[in-house]
């Protein structure tokens, strides 16, 4: 099935064109669609001999819980891998936690499971779906998001040889993503005095 799921009423569409006679590549410029993407769809209606008046009569909604339980089928080693993300979800929220690490862990465990890159694809899928992320648009200008980070930084002194701890100061513009970071003895504002 194609890669992102494209809008039902299209998909109903092309199964009405498809069925009235009308060539996958007609279809595809009527659309505004793939010639690829029309042919996996008429694909899938064909493997569960759905028939034009069956796909007609079924909703939006009843359309698109079919492309989502027909779509995927999960394997045993892909199951055993999704019980672990509630726990690797609790972890990576913790310093100095990364996915490779949880990559490692789960590894130990299942030394025939997925490699890295398969694992975090599965991960971040299963994330998507559990804690869905809101997309944000910023005016140019608008916002800046300032703030200074958890973990200190430590530095040695070239001098004295000795370690010092510095703040961290982060200042993020929204639109752009510009970033400027600075390292401070503290967080506290320091005062000038004028005479």
């Amino acid at each position: 099935m194609a890669n992102n799921q494209i809008d039902m009423h299209k998909v109903k569409k092309i199964f009405k064109f498809y069925s009235q006679g009308i060539s996958k590549r007609q279809i595809s410029v009527q659309l505004g669609l793939s010639r690829n993407t029309v042919s996996k769809y008429i694909t899938f209606f064909k493997v569960y001999k759905l028939t034009s008046y069956e796909v007609s009569a079924l909703s939006i909604e009843e359309l698109h819980k079919l492309f989502i339980s027909k779509t995927k089928v999960k394997s045993e080693q892909l199951k055993n891998l999704e019980q672990y993300f509630p726990y690797f979800d609790k972890e990576i929220k913790k310093t100095g936690v990364t996915q490779y690490l949880l990559w490692e862990e789960y590894k130990q465990k299942h030394p025939n499971g997925y490699m890295f890159s398969q694992f975090r694809h599965w991960y971040l899928d299963w994330r998507k779906e559990v804690s869905p992320v809101m997309h944000f648009n910023h005016k140019a200008g608008d916002k800046l998001f300032i703030d200074f980070c958890g973990k200190k930084l430590t530095i040695v002194d070239e001098h004295t040889g000795e370690l010092q701890d510095l703040e961290v100061f982060v200042c993020v513009l929204g639109a752009s993503q510009y970033t400027y970071v600075e390292a401070c003895e503290s967080q506290k504002k320091k005062i000038l005095y004028v005479v």
